[in-house]
């Protein structure tokens, strides 16, 4: 794993558990860059779920794409802090796109579940890179695309409320909900997105997706979205559900299709 910040890491309370954010590069060879996905594993937002992080970057290597894994920070830590830490790693792909030949302008992110969340964020909140930030700060944090599964997108009527909790506390101010439910915050310039979910998702309601679909359809934005009869939450590769686990071999095709 490698630090995201080459400093002392912004925000960090000396009073909470110290937590440094890193990035753990999983590159393939290839005669030419390949795209890269990030992978933020799951958690509600508590805890990251090692069965959505390092499998899942080795599986876009077999499918001959190039991964990383961005263990973020999760509570105690609170909003902005998972998103500073995904939009970082966006920027150190592309700050190290030579050598990790990968395509600076094929730099996805996925998430699973809350991390769901916030790959959704940082796909509807971003910006160019930052003049007076280091070389990895002037990077753009934009993604190229989105990939989310079984994700939590909503904070309002469909929300996780374990991960809302986590991200805002108790009683969050209602501009901080309506921010972070990033159904409302998409626009014509999202990025091109890959969605599934199982239709009877016990732990985040298949809304959260739907709502998401239907929000990229209204503002024109590419998308593929895949609704599976049944299966639990946490899923990851669903190597148990052999028919779910058809989801990383259509999520890489739609990726090569969208300049991966």
């Amino acid at each position: 794993p490698i630090a995201l910040w080459d400093t002392a890491t912004p925000g960090m309370d000396t009073a909470q558990p110290m937590f440094e954010p890193t990035i753990t590069p999983y590159s393939i060879e290839s005669p030419s860059p390949s795209g890269c996905v990030i992978v933020c594993p799951g958690g509600g937002y508590g805890h990251r779920a090692e069965h959505e992080g390092k499998p899942v970057a080795r599986a876009f290597n077999d499918r001959g794409i190039s991964a990383c894994v961005c263990d973020y920070r999760v509570a105690p830590y609170r909003h902005p802090y998972p998103l500073l830490d995904a939009q970082r790693a966006i920027r150190w792909v592309r700050s190290h796109a030579v050598e990790l030949n990968v395509d600076p302008e094929a730099v996805g992110i996925l998430g699973f579940s809350a991390g769901g969340h916030l790959a959704s964020t940082a796909g509807t909140h971003y910006g160019a890179g930052r003049s007076d930030g280091d070389e990895i700060d002037r990077q753009s944090c934009r993604p190229d695309a989105l990939v989310l599964c079984y994700p939590v997108v909503t904070f309002g009527e469909f929300g996780h409320r374990g991960s809302i909790k986590n991200l805002l506390g108790d009683n969050p101010p209602e501009a901080f909900v309506r921010m972070l439910s990033n159904e409302t915050q998409v626009t014509a310039d999202t990025p091109p997105s890959f969605l599934w979910h199982t239709a009877d998702d016990p732990g985040v309601p298949v809304e959260n997706s739907l709502l998401f679909a239907q929000a990229l359809s209204a503002h024109g934005v590419p998308y593929e979205l895949h609704i599976y009869r049944s299966g639990r939450h946490g899923l990851g590769l669903a190597e148990e559900a052999p028919h779910i686990a058809t989801w990383i071999d259509l999520c890489a095709d739609w990726l090569r299709e969208v300049g991966f």
